[in-house]
């Protein structure tokens, strides 16, 4: 049985679409919240495996408490709205699905087929994201959340003396799914492997792989173990495993995934990639700081650049969120600056290096 928590200001809306879902079998709505802060207590008390939210509600509006949802506690969430203007926005954003509300003329009975046939539509995702939840005591989870793990605790540094392949190295967050497919955009076909950990929900980096692979001359799949760094190709870390890599031989490198704790409050972590890069290809990487709240990737970024590999953050011009950047920048971690536009560019120009 999977749990949902309805948000909805509507008492009527909330009572009907209360009654929908409890009519599917596997479902069951286990609370309803009348805006986002009545929601954010109902999540921490309940647990659901699912939120419905309406994007009209006072006090904050869906799509940001969508978003924030999204940073703070990854879970998948339906929209349910009668605003359909925003399109696929809602999912870039983090929802799995969108359902319209009824409007004049429009039958209860297509309403309610709509929500049966989305809500099982995403059993397997449910079923998925319900066994990695975390089963430990509230006591527990209150401490992980309050503790700011530090990369030494999941991999050490050990810099690279002598240089490796060349491999890219991308970090970004809050605004990072945009950003990286403008970037993508602009690459060409025959680059060094790019490794990307975008800090991104459970059950959605493998559809974001899909969005960039789309829209890329390169190939560009989500992250398994075992995978070999091929150039051309770019790999997007899981929205829960730290992605690490191993070098095979002389020129070759396998993708390691870490099934460990959170690392600067993330996972996967930008710090815990950056390291691994460094471990073993030194001064032969380049790290790419995008846009991103909090600081999870400076640490090892400065190490890095001791290293003497290539750093860029984005500006903040370009940033939707300049905190990532902003912090690697304040600690002496970065060696050029630019604008989103002109990231492509400087990776492509990395990669003709000798």
């Amino acid at each position: 049985m999977y749990t949902v928590l309805v948000i909805d200001d509507s008492p009527s809306m909330r009572r009907i679409i209360k009654d929908m879902i409890n009519s599917i079998d596997e479902f069951e709505v286990i609370a309803i919240a009348v805006d986002a802060f009545d929601a954010r207590e109902k999540i921490k008390q309940f647990e659901p495996d699912l939120v419905t939210i309406d994007i009209n509600m006072p006090k904050m509006d869906g799509v940001t408490f969508l978003r924030n949802l999204m940073r703070l506690h990854p879970m998948p969430a339906v929209v349910i709205s009668g605003e359909g203007v925003r399109g696929n926005d809602i999912f870039d954003d983090g929802a799995v699905g969108f359902i319209p509300k009824p409007g004049p003329g429009d039958s209860l009975e297509d309403f309610q087929e709509n929500i049966k046939e989305n809500l099982l539509n995403l059993t397997f995702l449910l079923k998925r994201y319900t066994l990695k939840k975390p089963k430990g005591s509230k006591k527990q989870e209150v401490l992980e959340t309050n503790y700011k793990v530090h990369p030494d605790e999941v991999i050490k540094s050990k810099p690279a003396l002598l240089p490796g392949s060349k491999v890219i190295a991308i970090g970004s967050s809050t605004g990072g799914v945009d950003s990286l497919l403008q970037v993508f955009s602009k690459l060409t076909s025959n680059l060094p492997p790019i490794l990307i950990t975008q800090h991104i929900p459970y059950g959605f980096s493998n559809s974001f792989a899909h969005r960039l692979n789309d829209n890329s001359a390169l190939t560009v799949a989500e992250a398994k173990s075992g995978m070999i760094l091929q150039h051309g190709h770019a790999y997007l870390a899981p929205g829960n495993m730290h992605m690490t890599i191993k070098k095979q031989s002389d020129k070759t490198y396998k993708i390691e995934l870490l099934d460990t704790k959170k690392v600067s409050f993330h996972k996967p972590s930008v710090n815990v990639m950056f390291r691994s890069i460094n471990n073993e290809i030194g001064s032969n990487a380049m790290a790419v700081m995008m846009t991103g709240m909090g600081d999870d990737g400076s640490i090892a970024m400065k190490e890095m650049f001791d290293n003497g590999a290539y750093t860029l953050a984005q500006n903040e011009e370009s940033c939707v969120v300049f905190g990532m950047p902003a912090k690697a920048i304040s600690i002496g971690a970065i060696q050029d600056t630019v604008h989103l536009d002109d990231i492509a560019k400087n990776i492509i120009q990395f990669s003709k290096r000798r």
